[in-house]
């Protein structure tokens, strides 16, 4: 797929590794980066954490052929706004870049899936505690909620789990989801990664421009 032909998007650059990639961006300010994960020299995790360091107003969406919860989960920690699997077309591919330009998190449907069950079942890539302060002004028993919606329960399961009523779980979640800027849980669960909130824890519409890195595909200027 040309990337260069999806409506009000712009290529301006296309880069062969991850190194490059951080470099094109830096130079060319891009709105986006679409990464992949496998590449020579620098992987699209590392470029990914590199780029959010040095570029901080570009956004990255992870475009890949890897599902697996370890990609997803690395991808996500290391700042990617989005993950999409190259099933993904050119509507989805669109969709995805305007929610992120938006400061919304999209993750793949066919990727969701895993991400929940990493986080409940304690994948070692999800080891890692963070010692910030809740981030997004975020309350602790927010947080707890949070938590627990990644861990794919429903709304009466956190309220069982918590002793409180079901009504005051959906308070907490509308008060999160404000705070956190997510519309949906999907999102809430995406932002749970990015921030390290899981059961380890205690408690523009205009065009955008993109640099597409990646392994073998090559784009220009649309």
């Amino acid at each position: 797929m040309v990337l260069g032909l999806l409506p009000d998007v712009e290529v301006v650059g296309s880069a062969s590794d991850g190194d490059e990639a951080v470099a094109m961006a830096a130079d060319l300010l891009p709105d986006i980066v679409l990464m992949d994960l496998r590449m020579p020299r620098c992987d699209g995790v590392e470029a990914t954490r590199l780029l959010r360091a040095r570029v901080p107003a570009t956004k990255v969406v992870v475009l890949t052929t890897y599902a697996d919860d370890r990609s997803v989960i690395n991808a996500l920690r290391a700042g990617a706004r989005g993950y999409l699997t190259k099933d993904a077309g050119g509507a989805e591919i669109r969709h995805a870049l305007r929610q992120v330009l938006d400061n919304h998190a999209v993750i793949d449907p066919a990727v969701q899936h895993h991400v929940v069950d990493a986080i409940a079942t304690g994948s070692p890539a999800l080891d890692r505690r963070p010692l910030s302060p809740l981030p997004a002004g975020l309350t602790p028993r927010e947080a707890e909620v949070l938590s627990l919606i990644a861990t794919g329960m429903s709304n009466s399961e956190i309220a069982e789990q918590l002793v409180v009523s079901e009504g005051t779980v959906k308070s907490h979640i509308n008060h999160l989801l404000a705070k956190i800027d997510a519309r949906d849980r999907a999102q809430a669960v995406t932002f749970a990664y990015q921030h390290g909130l899981t059961p380890l824890r205690d408690s523009p519409t205009e065009g955008s421009r993109i640099v597409q890195a990646a392994r073998t595909e090559s784009s220009t200027r649309g």
